[in-house]
C-alpha cells in the first residue's frame, strides 16, 4: 500500500512534534473492549483492561484501538475515555495504540483531540458527526479541521449504520490526499468504494467488518480493525501473513475456521457476546453499561461452542 502522500507532509509542525510518528497502519488491530466492574456504577476495571491489552500485544497483534464502538465509548464520559487510554498506555507502547474519537460539537471534538494528541498515540480514529447527518461538504470541512489540528495521524472511520451518514467515494478520495489522513476503517459496505480506495493508493484501507477480512486482504487492503481478533489473535496474524505470502488456500482454511466465531460474536449487539466469551475464558467480567445488556444464555452457549472448536486449531 502506497503511503507516499503520508510521508511528505507539508504540515511540518505536525511532523517535527512527533519523531516516532507511525506512517504504516497495516496489520491486525484489535478493537479493544472496555471491561467494567460489578456494581451499579460499572466502573472501568483497570487491572482487567491492562492484563487484556498486554496479552493481545504479546500474542502478536499490530496494536489496539481504544474507545471505539467495541470499547463502548458512547457510554464513557470524556474523563473515563482518557482514563482508559492512559491505562492502556501504561502497558502498551504509544505507537501501538489508536484512540477513537466521535462527536458532533466541533469545539468539544477539537478539545478532546488536543488531549489525545498530548499522549503521542499512533493515531486517532474519527467518525463523521453522528445523528446530525451533515452534507458531504460538511464532512469534508469537519475532517479537514481535525486533520489540520491533530498532532497525530488521522484514520477515517466510515460506519454509516452507526453515524447515519455515509462518506461518499469522492469525499473519501479528497480526504485521502491530506498528508495527515493516513488510513480508513472501512465499514461502508460498498465493495466498489473499497476497491477504488485500494487501487488509488492514497490511503491504507483497513476493514472494520470482521467477515470481510479475507476479501479485503486479497484485494490488497492493509489489514483490519477487528473485535473478533480478541479471540485467537494468533490466527488472525497468521491469516494475514499467509495472504501476503500468496498462500491463499491455507489462509482460506483459517478464515473459514474463524468465520463461525465471527458470526456468533454479532448475533446480539456488540460487544455483549464478545464480553461473554472473554468472561468464560476468565479474562474479564461480562458487564456492560446500560442500555446495553449481557448476551443471552443461548447466544453465549453458541459462541462458547464455536470457540471450543476453534481452540482445537493449532
Amino acid at each position: 500500500m502506497s503511503s507516499s502522500n503520508n510521508s511528505n507532509s507539508s504540515n511540518t509542525h505536525i511532523e517535527s512534534s512527533h519523531h516516532n510518528r507511525r506512517d504504516d497502519f497495516s496489520g491486525i488491530w484489535v478493537a479493544l473492549i472496555t471491561p467494567f466492574c460489578d456494581g451499579r456504577e460499572a466502573a472501568v476495571d483497570v487491572p482487567a483492561l491492562q492484563a487484556l491489552a498486554s496479552k493481545l500485544i504479546k500474542e502478536g497483534v499490530t496494536g489496539l484501538v481504544v474507545c471505539g464502538s467495541t470499547g463502548e465509548a458512547a457510554a464513557l464520559s470524556e474523563e473515563e475515555q482518557l482514563q482508559v487510554l492512559d491505562a492502556v498506555l501504561a502497558v502498551v507502547a504509544p505507537n501501538q495504540v489508536i484512540m477513537g474519537l466521535s462527536g458532533n460539537h466541533m469545539g468539544q471534538v477539537l478539545h478532546r483531540l488536543a488531549d489525545i494528541g498530548q499522549r503521542r498515540v499512533a493515531g486517532v480514529l474519527v467518525t463523521p458527526p453522528y445523528y446530525i447527518r451533515p452534507s458531504q461538504a460538511g464532512i469534508l470541512h469537519y475532517f479537514h479541521e481535525i486533520a489540520e489540528a491533530s498532532a497525530v495521524p488521522v484514520l477515517l472511520y466510515n460506519i454509516p449504520y452507526r453515524t447515519g451518514v455515509n462518506m461518499d467515494l469522492p469525499t473519501l478520495q479528497q480526504l485521502a490526499k491530506h498528508p495527515n489522513i493516513v488510513a480508513i476503517k472501512d465499514c461502508g459496505g460498498n465493495l466498489q468504494t473499497t476497491m477504488q480506495l485500494i487501487t488509488d493508493g492514497d490511503i491504507q484501507v483497513l476493514t472494520g467488518e470482521d467477515h470481510q477480512l479475507f476479501t479485503t486482504l486479497c484485494l490488497g487492503g492493509a489489514g483490519g480493525i477487528l473485535a473478533s481478533a480478541h479471540l485467537r489473535p494468533d490466527l488472525f496474524v497468521r491469516l494475514q501473513a499467509l495472504i501476503i505470502a500468496g498462500k491463499l488456500a491455507q489462509a482460506r482454511i483459517i478464515f473459514y475456521r474463524l468465520l463461525p466465531v465471527m458470526q456468533a460474536l454479532f448475533d446480539e449487539p456488540n460487544p455483549a457476546p464478545l464480553k461473554a466469551g472473554l468472561a468464560a475464558s476468565g479474562l474479564i467480567q461480562a458487564n456492560l453499561r446500560a442500555p446495553m445488556l449481557p448476551a443471552s444464555t443461548e447466544t453465549t452457549d453458541k459462541l462458547l461452542s464455536k470457540m471450543a472448536q476453534l481452540d482445537l486449531l493449532q
